[in-house]
């Protein structure tokens, strides 16, 4: 049998693995989806699970269960394109005909001294659990700072907020402002919600080193009792590892069919992969759909014809009764609708629905 084989039950991944179960697979054909965990985490909720405002099975979603579909579990160490393999640290090597690389991010320090050691992520299911336990683990009255002023930041401090009142909450980040990447006006909603909530906002400030509870911004040090880092991301170290022509983030560069040029038998979808926007669930579950179109097309022996990925916006939620975001180019929204319209994306994502 030939195969399939879907590195990343992710947003990315998934969708590729449901679409491709909606049509006719060939007979000679089996889809293999590979992960760490047993089922897919909805990423974009972690910073609720981090809190403590969730349980973690809010944020699971089982896998499709289909005679089509080989579901494994393992950690990836490696992906050799020449020879078609992908290594295992704990089981042998698996070949593949077809794959697909969609094993996320990590998160990346900037070079920043310590900032691994001593601060906690929201990256991955063990590590948000990881996070929950420290954040826990505060005394009332401590000090929490999260790094980075950009969604995940703002959405954890809220969040914190609502689970935590005890707690001081600081928000960091080297920017003049947080949100930098949104309009003005929704900037200055999100900064008014912000001190209205009585979260500390730190702008521009330049971290060299973290040592500790001591937050180094050039000779000033801030004290923390826990530091929650959200200051950007960069694709795995399996990505870096691989010998392709990538973009100045480290991310793949593909064809127009998402497909490495020099190895058309892979497919690269979500955060590993050069999109002229920044990653996101959204975008790599139109990405992950266009993946299952072209592979369709070609087991037909058609040219794939895909058309223009068009992302709907991005929303924001600021605990669990206020929101934001921005819905195609222009239309901005605050307050409680965008928190409705945001826990509608998250109950279709539950349910499989695009």
């Amino acid at each position: 049998m030939k195969k399939f084989v879907i590195l990343g039950g992710g947003y990315g991944g998934l969708t590729i693995a449901l679409n491709m179960l909606e049509k006719d697979l060939p007979e000679d054909t089996v889809l293999v989806l590979i992960d760490r965990s047993p089922f897919q985490g909805l990423k974009t909720e972690y910073y609720a699970l981090a809190s403590g405002t969730i349980a973690e099975t809010h944020v699971r979603v089982a896998y499709p269960v289909d005679p089509r579909l080989i579901l494994s579990f393992g950690e990836v160490s490696e992906v050799d394109l020449n020879n078609k393999q992908i290594h295992f640290k704990d089981k042998e090597p698996l070949t593949y005909d077809w794959l697909v690389i969609g094993l996320g991010c990590v998160d990346s320090y900037h070079g920043i001294i310590g900032a691994q050691e001593h601060s906690s992520s929201i990256q991955t299911l063990a590590q948000t659990r990881a996070t929950y336990q420290r954040i826990n683990d505060i005394a009332p009255y401590g000090q929490v700072s999260i790094i980075g002023g950009g969604l995940s930041g703002v959405e954890m401090a809220a969040e914190l907020r609502e689970s935590r009142a005890d707690l001081n909450i600081r928000l960091i980040d080297r920017g003049p402002s947080l949100l930098s990447a949104f309009p003005s006006n929704l900037q200055q909603y999100v900064r008014e919600w912000m001190n209205e909530h009585h979260i500390e906002l730190r702008p521009q400030v330049s971290l060299v080193r973290i040592e500790g509870g001591d937050l180094y911004n050039q000779d000033e040090i801030i004290k923390t009792d826990a530091t929650i880092w959200t200051a950007g991301i960069q694709p795995t170290p399996i990505v870096e590892a691989l010998n392709v022509p990538k973009d100045r983030q480290g991310r793949i560069v593909l064809n127009e069919y998402h497909q490495i040029p020099d190895y058309p038998e892979v497919y690269v979808v979500g955060d590993c992969a050069s999109l002229p926007f920044s990653p996101s669930a959204q975008a790599a579950q139109a990405q992950g759909k266009q993946i299952a179109e072209a592979m369709q097309a070609i087991w037909k022996g058609d040219t794939p014809r895909l058309s223009k990925i068009k992302l709907r916006g991005t929303l924001g939620s600021l605990g669990k009764k206020s929101g934001f975001g921005i819905m195609g180019k222009r239309t901005l929204m605050t307050g409680k609708i965008a928190r409705i319209l945001k826990s509608g994306v998250l109950w279709k994502s539950k349910r499989h629905f695009g």
